[in-house]
């Protein structure tokens, strides 16, 4: 007869794979923990690499803004005056120059219906450098008209319109005639 004597205070157990486990998660976190260190780094290092680049840009906007002001006290001076007015008439002139009377009928004729007379157009450039067109049309009745306004409101090309006045037919005008205005999206 055998007597089994166990002399520890709890019986054995198989620990070795939760300790393997332990020890394999504990090397997952060790590695996770160096590299959330070295983003770190790096990210400190981005960091102050982007504050002294930002720095530099001031500095730079510094420079341009002292040498902007130089310029316009130049151009201040009485002497110079002249010279500013006729350079922002010139400059007035180049931008209606630059609307292309070509793109404005294409673009005109891709909206107005068949029973639509065109009879005046005339663009208008804005101090924000947009470009608006003041328009007369005409027809013989009011819904070829509107179908053009809708059709312009619908369109890329053209804005909000707004209609200024309109004439009712008479004895030397046998047409109705509205007077619109119309936000024009061609680039300067």
């Amino acid at each position: 007869m055998k007597i089994q004597i166990n002399l520890s205070s709890e019986p054995f157990r198989k620990e070795r794979p939760y300790i393997v486990a332990t020890v394999a998660m504990s090397a997952v976190l060790l590695l996770t923990l160096g590299y959330l260190t070295y983003a770190a780094v790096l990210g400190r290092d981005e960091a102050s690499e982007a504050r002294q680049d930002v720095e530099a840009a001031k500095q730079q906007l510094a420079g341009l803004q002292r040498e902007q002001n130089r310029l316009e006290a130049i151009l201040r001076q009485p002497e110079n005056g002249e010279v500013i007015e006729r350079s922002v008439f010139l400059n007035q002139l180049l931008f209606r120059k630059g609307i292309s009377w070509t793109r404005i009928f294409a673009d005109l004729e891709k909206v107005t219906p068949y029973n639509v007379r065109l009879v005046q157009v005339r663009p208008q450039v804005t101090p924000a450098n947009e470009i608006y067109l003041e328009m007369v049309v005409a027809a013989a009745s009011s819904e070829p008209v509107i179908e053009m306004l809708m059709k312009m409101e619908g369109s890329a090309q053209f804005g909000a319109t707004h209609v200024a006045n309109w004439l009712p037919p008479s004895q030397t005008e046998p047409l109705y005639r509205y007077r619109i205005n119309v936000n024009y999206a061609q680039k300067l």
